[in-house]
């Protein structure tokens, strides 16, 4: 017992230990929710972690149920079938952060609870929002249960995409598919959660942008795609030419041709988009026409007249402009050179100055196409929507501009940034409510947060008579000269007090200079944003003169006749503004997410160069300051860092108590709080509520999930050493019962054989020992074995015997019976030896061979010293021609000199020894003394040569007695006796002529 308490202690030690270990892999990629950062309130530390996960291509960060995405500019492989699969039907934080994790925790939601739901993007141009909404749509698409009925609406729903970014999104600087709208997207459920329907609401499109852009950018994508993928007949019917830099709306930005964008391409995906959205042939032939009519009111030139009055010298552009649109030529014209005036009941017709007639062309481009997207917008809803009558939860998607900063900002970042107020204001509420509701429930103190409360600078801009929004439409309606520096001093008059609002006027001298005069500046949630007032009368207003109003009503062009409708020339009342139609349209918005649960994505561009792995620290702290991050994690840190149910928390971490490992069997609360008593948590650093588990510190919850990582690696360790040894246990077993019955097969398997064997060794000895006694007799069954074996043996034992060259006289003794046939081949064996040896021999060798023999046959046994001198090899000559001199050579040219030998001459008379050199050539032999011949004998004068039979060197050269001319005999000495009397034999050719004598 005392060892088992002592064993516990060590292991809760060890516990310890490891919880105030080193968290490596944290250090490494940070933490994957931000609630869990210790140094919670340092924005540094938020830009520390964020980069760490950018590094290791982990863009998805959580703040709580809050998503961080950072644009990777690179695909990562992580948008796939299986990864959707992965997170389909699995708890929010049980994998690491994704988009498809928000899709499927709304999802869920909204199936087990029926209420709808909210997924809300935003982020600047650039940081991936379109993206994000696309992989949410492809994942309700792919996971959702399908049938074939729905098949079309759910196509519908895809391809809706490609259409609104064609006709909404422009290449800017920032970003090559920039959307130049606000979109909310209600995908539409049934009971079963099949996606059946859906309905698309815009925001404020930046009509703009059809008529100018900045250096650098383009207009918006459908003009490019047009006119790089239509066909050459509908083009030609257009009076359209491919190249965008004809067109003057297209030619601004000087962007016209981008390598990152496949207009093309994507005119393929937009036309079969129209086919399955159910697009007509007249919709989509009335369509284009108002997108070339753009085109052409953007070519339309304006001279003037000796009066100043504005002209259209050329009317091509006006020609099939009002060809496409349907009206007269001359009823455009004059509409865009004219404007109509009403007093009281007539109608004067007053003639436009260039300036005025460029701004009507202009506002009925922007006029035209603005409405043509809406009714493209209710186009696509009317494909969308589901006839059916049933129960319906949706999803909402809201794809929404982020807060925008610029060098310059205008009337478009004023609603941006006033829409942001809103949600921000929206997103810090919904999340206090959320929290204080789930402290309430859990029967938890409710601390009040301290925190930025924003709906002051919402009244500031959106408060009913009072604010900046009231003030602008006034100086609009107001009778007289309202210009924009008219409403700024109304604004300095109306809200100068205001503690969020500065002009330049109104600024201390230190903040003059950073306030322009036609400026104002706003502190916002997010920071100091200053506005130019220039424009803001304009595009409030966005006015369309009444005349060419009439004129666009009589449009025989279907899609125009929906868009301006006779009954709105019958209103007499003066249209909203566009801030009050952003406002109201913003209201509705704020009323629809209200009533849906929300989920956020905030959507972060890492740099502005596109470039993957390139995290820009500036950028991003801006971004995070706009996007309000910071304020969001104060928020959901200001109480507790970590909540989690009983149940999920004690199935998780029960292996780090014994009492709760590995079944507990009470009340999951008190096995909790067991467990955090036996790793020894603090009073301070948790609650215990009603069903979860709250955590004040983040490094409590990672010192517990280090400490279960060592558990675990303990507990898989102990179970992989038990079942390896059950598994080794197992298998000696069935090995050891295999090797019993193998050997028992193999041991009579192997008897069997030795059996066999040894009674074929019987018969074989039999049968030798036989063969043995009738040996000698004729070959018959008796002996036939064992002589065939002898054979055999003697054959294959001579193989090792056979002699190697001629001189070896060896020869294996054969059996009696193979006497015979030993003789045959020991000759066929000699024979072959020699055949070999002469076919290997050289021709001189040959001659050598031949001097060989006959030197045999004249001294073999003859005379001494002959045994002595066989394996002494012939010369060809003792002498080199150098040695013989040239008066000799030149006395004896005619004839070649055959062998030469230095030998001594001994005088006839006394015997005196004379050194004289023995030439033979082929007729005759020289005895020649230096220069002089003292001696020629022809080989037809010579009698014979003797030599004794003793070892000396003297051999005896006889001559005719009856030839005059020789001296006599000659005696001569040498020491190569046999090869010189061998030599001049030779060249005698005479039988008999080497007479060996008896010494004395």
């Amino acid at each position: 017992m005392l060892c088992f308490f002592q064993k516990e202690e060590v292991r809760r030690r060890h516990i310890r230990l490891h919880m105030e270990g080193a968290l490596t892999a944290r250090d490494k990629v940070g933490v994957q929710d931000f609630v869990l950062l210790d140094a919670y309130t340092s924005e540094s530390a938020f830009l520390e972690n964020l980069r760490k996960r950018f590094s290791q291509n982990l863009i998805y960060t959580y703040i709580g149920t809050l998503l961080v995405s950072v644009n990777p500019y690179q695909e990562l492989g992580i948008y796939t079938m299986s990864q959707m699969k992965l997170y389909q039907g699995v708890n929010f934080f049980e994998l690491p952060p994704h988009v498809y994790a928000i899709a499927d925790n709304a999802y869920r939601m909204m199936c087990s609870e029926l209420t709808n739901h909210l997924i809300l993007i935003s982020g600047e141009s650039g940081a991936g929002k379109t993206e994000a909404s696309k992989k949410i749509l492809q994942y309700f698409a792919m996971t959702c249960p399908m049938t074939e009925s729905l098949q079309i609406a759910r196509d519908r729903l895809l391809l809706s995409n490609p259409v609104l970014e064609a006709f909404g999104n422009a290449k800017t600087l920032r970003n090559d598919n920039s959307s130049r709208f606000g979109k909310y997207m209600d995908i539409q459920f049934d009971f079963k959660g099949i996606p059946v329907g859906g309905h698309i609401i815009s925001y404020l499109i930046e009509k703009s942008r059809v008529v100018y852009q900045n250096h650098g950018e383009r207009n918006f994508h459908i003009f490019y795609q047009l006119l790089e993928g239509g066909e050459e007949k509908l083009l030609t019917y257009l009076g359209l030419e491919r190249d965008p830099r004809l067109y003057k709306y297209l030619s601004q930005g000087r962007g016209t041709n981008e390598s990152s964008i496949n207009d093309k391409n994507d005119w393929k995906t937009i036309s079969n988009a129209f086919s399955v959205i159910d697009f007509t042939e007249d919709d989509l032939e009335n369509l284009f026409g108002i997108i070339a009519s753009v085109l052409h009111l953007g070519n339309i030139c304006f001279g003037e007249n000796h009066q100043g009055c504005a002209t259209v010298p050329v009317i091509r552009e006006i020609k099939w402009i009002a060809k496409l649109l349907g009206f007269q030529p001359s009823v455009l014209l004059e509409a865009l050179t004219h404007r109509k005036i009403e007093a009281q009941t007539e109608e004067v017709m007053c003639p436009l100055t260039l300036e005025l007639s460029v701004f009507a062309r202009d506002a009925m481009a922007k006029a035209v196409y603005g409405r043509t997207f809406t009714w493209l917008v209710n186009k696509i809803n009317a494909s969308l929507v589901n006839k059916e009558f049933t129960q319906k939860t949706v999803i909402g998607l809201l794809d929404i501009y982020g807060f925008e900063v610029f060098d310059k900002n205008g009337f478009e970042q004023f609603c941006i940034n006033y829409c942001n107020e809103k949600l921000q204001q929206l997103l810090i509420e919904s999340t206090l409510k959320a929290e204080q509701a789930e402290y309430e429930l859990e029967g938890i103190e409710w601390e009040p947060i301290q925190y930025f409360n924003n709906k002051i600078i919402c009244d500031l801009v959106e408060e009913r008579h009072k604010g900046i929004i009231s003030i602008l439409d006034e100086e609009c309606i107001r009778p007289g000269p309202a210009t924009d520096l008219s409403f700024l001093e109304k604004l300095e008059e109306r809200v100068g007090k205001h503690a969020h609002f500065r002009t330049r006027k109104l600024e201390g001298p230190m903040g003059r200079k950073r306030i322009g005069w036609m400026e104002f500046q706003l502190f916002h949630y997010a920071g100091e944003v200053t506005y130019c007032t220039k424009g803001f009368l304009e595009k409030n207003n966005d006015l369309l003169y009444r005349h060419l109003k009439e004129v666009l009503c009589t449009s025989k062009n279907s899609i125009l006749k929906e868009c301006f409708l006779v009954a709105e020339l019958e209103n007499r009342k003066r249209s909203p503004t566009v801030g009050t139609q952003f406002k109201t349209s913003l209201s509705s918005l704020l009323e629809i997410l209200i009533s849906k649960e929300p989920s956020y994505i905030r959507c972060i561009k890492p740099n502005n160069r596109k470039e993957p792995s390139r995290f820009d620290d500036f950028l991003v702290r801006h971004q995070v300051k706009y996007l309000g991050l910071m304020e969001h994690l104060r928020v959901r840190r200001a109480g507790f860092a970590y909540r989690r149910k009983y149940e999920h928390f004690l199935q998780r971490y029960k292996s780090l108590c014994p009492d709760t490992w590995p079944h507990w069997q009470g009340p999951p609360a008190e096995g909790v709080e067991r467990l955090i008593k036996y790793i020894g948590y603090k009073p301070q650093e948790y609650k215990l509520g009603r069903t979860k588990i709250f955590i004040r510190f983040p490094r409590t919850l990672f010192a517990t999930e280090d400490a279960f990582e060592f558990s675990k690696h303990q507990l898989v360790a102990k179970i992989q050493a038990t079942y390896k040894a059950c598994l080794e246990r197992r298998a000696y077993v069935e090995k050891r019962q295999a090797a019993i019955r193998l050997e028992a097969h193999w041991r009579g398997a192997l008897a069997r054989r030795e059996m066999e064997r040894r009674k074929w060794a019987v018969r074989i000895i039999r049968k030798f020992i036989k063969g043995f006694i009738n040996r000698d007799k004729p070959l018959c069954p008796d002996n036939e074995e064992f002589i065939v074996f002898v054979r055999k043996n003697y054959i294959l034992n001579l193989r090792y015997h056979v002699p190697k060259n001629i001189l070896d006289k060896s020869w294996l003794k054969p059996p009696g019976i193979l006497k015979n046939a030993s003789d045959l081949l020991r000759k066929m064996c000699t024979r072959n030896l020699v055949r070999k040896y002469c076919r290997g021999l050289t021709a001189e060798r040959k001659a050598l061979m031949q001097q060989k023999v006959v030197t045999s046959a004249i001294f073999r046994g003859k005379k001494e010293g002959y045994a002595e001198s066989l394996n002494q090899p012939f010369a060809d000559s003792r002498i080199d021609e150098g040695d013989i001199n040239p008066k000799v050579l030149q006395l004896i040219s005619s004839e070649k000199i055959q062998y030469g030998i230095p030998v001594t001459k001994y005088d006839r008379k006394g015997f005196k020894a004379r050194q004289r050199q023995l030439i033979l050539t082929q007729k005759a032999a020289y005895v020649v003394e230096l220069a002089k011949i003292k001696q020629k004998i022809e080989y037809l004068t010579l009698k014979g040569i003797s030599t004794s039979n003793l070892s000396d060197g003297i051999l005896v050269i006889h001559v005719s007695p009856e030839v005059n001319r020789q001296k006599g005999d000659a005696v001569l000495q040498c020491g190569h006796v046999f090869e010189a009397v061998t030599k001049l034999a030779m060249l005698v050719k005479k039988e008999h002529v080497v007479n060996v004598v008896q010494g004395r």
